[in-house]
């Protein structure tokens, strides 16, 4: 397993990084939603948690939802610090340009209630490395995050993360076309392909991307459904994607492994030009460079003999000629 560049764990990293515990990495946060029962009953109905007590017109949130309140969505928050900020590309600067969540800590104060609207402050606790693991070695960053109304403290919410050195060669991308090239021990599993989504597969069998598209009201609906999702229709047709779109969110795949395919990888939810999201593979580009907003083309791949193509978004990284 490789080890991050030397700098990254000299004395000198150790007594800057150890500088930044105390300081602040949120200051005057406020909620961006008050809490609220149609997020309560969301949240409630993915967890399958029916809990008399988060109904009615007594119910209060679900004590497990007091990092949801304080999240800033993809638009993120504006009340980082600098502190924060300047800590983050330090790791980054020594090499530790990945990172994964590991685990968080919360302390129940009193409940949440319907209307109650959040403030916070977030602190560097900790900075403890280099330590070493499967995915690299790097340092683990804590925070700690109060959280009130009113000027009540509710909660607190520790948050802990891994920036870390990727533990293959810096700047390798992991992506099929570049892959190490090692036999793998699986096939890749083939597409599920039933009557609901039939014509879609036939599409890609042409290098086409099929969208469908309703003939009562024109709405255009990805994935493919018997039904419109928006008037209810039974009858529509396809329309031809460009093949023009952008990464509008993304994951990095390390774990858990899978014989047929080779991580670390990316895995975005690509918009497309005529308004619709598809899930794909993002290629061409490190998969540590993957960003949301980055423009992508579309491509058909086949990965292995006798497997369908299918189709796959190759990143453009600014400045680079090709992709």
């Amino acid at each position: 397993m490789s080890q991050p560049p030397s700098h990254s764990s000299g004395p000198q990293l150790a007594a800057q990084l150890a500088a930044f515990e105390g300081r602040p990495a949120v200051a005057g946060g406020v909620g961006k939603d008050p809490v609220n029962e149609p997020m309560i009953r969301h949240w409630c109905e993915a967890l399958g948690d029916s809990s008399p007590a988060y109904a009615g017109p007594d119910a209060v949130a679900p004590a497990t939802m007091l990092q949801v309140w304080t999240m800033g969505g993809l638009s993120g928050h504006s009340s980082r610090s600098e502190a924060y900020e300047e800590l983050l590309a330090l790791l980054d600067d020594a090499g530790c340009t990945s990172v994964v969540a590991t685990d968080c800590e919360q302390e129940y104060l009193r409940p949440l209630r319907p209307g109650d609207r959040v403030a916070f402050d977030s602190v560097v606790e900790s900075v403890v490395g280099p330590k070493t693991t499967k995915l690299g070695t790097g340092y683990f960053v804590t925070t700690r995050m109060d959280v009130r109304v009113e000027g009540e403290p509710v909660g607190t919410h520790r948050f802990r993360i891994l920036k870390y050195a990727p533990s293959h060669a810096p700047g390798a991308s992991r992506a099929p076309e570049t892959s190490t090239g090692r036999e793998r021990a699986a096939t890749r599993p083939r597409p599920v392909v039933n009557r609901d989504n039939a014509g879609f597969w036939d599409g890609v069998g042409r290098r086409q991307l099929l969208i469908q598209r309703c003939l009562e009201c024109r709405a255009l609906r990805f994935p493919w459904l018997p039904g419109c999702n928006a008037c209810g229709s039974g009858d529509w047709d396809t329309v031809e994607a460009c093949g023009d779109g952008t990464v509008f969110s993304y994951v990095v795949m390390h774990h858990p492994p899978f014989p047929a395919f080779d991580p670390p990888y990316a895995v975005g939810l690509i918009e497309l030009a005529e308004g619709v999201r598809i899930i794909s593979n993002v290629i061409g580009v490190p998969y540590d460079k993957v960003r949301i907003g980055m423009p992508v083309r579309l491509e058909f791949v086949r990965y292995e003999d006798g497997q369908p193509e299918l189709p796959v978004f190759r990143g453009d990284l600014p400045g680079e000629v090709g992709g």
